[in-house]
């Protein structure tokens, strides 16, 4: 007796790029906070869309999730794969220049 296979289609991962002053926003977040901004993060691997993100209006791929009271901003390349982080700050700083 044979089966069908069923194809699973695997989601396909979006790499995450974190540049350098960012990593430097994330190395210095408060202790208590850092773990949870870190599951965000690998989060967008996979759905660079959660539930929650907002569109930024001005910006052609820009998005913002909310993780307490820190947003994560950043930019998303469809067609690379790409995830690449801009800023991690609490909400009062995160719009300042």
């Amino acid at each position: 007796m044979s089966m069908s296979k069923t194809s699973h289609k695997q989601p396909v991962e979006y790499t995450v790029i974190i540049p350098k002053p960012v990593q430097k926003q994330l190395n210095d977040l408060p202790r208590q906070v850092k773990p949870r901004i870190v599951e965000g993060i690998l989060g967008l691997k996979s759905q660079p869309r959660p539930p929650g993100c907002v569109k930024l209006k001005g910006y052609a791929a820009e998005y913002r999730i909310r993780v307490g009271d820190y947003r994560i901003r950043y930019e998303i390349d469809d067609q690379g794969r790409i995830v690449l982080l801009l800023v991690i700050k609490h909400r009062k700083d995160v719009y300042q220049g």
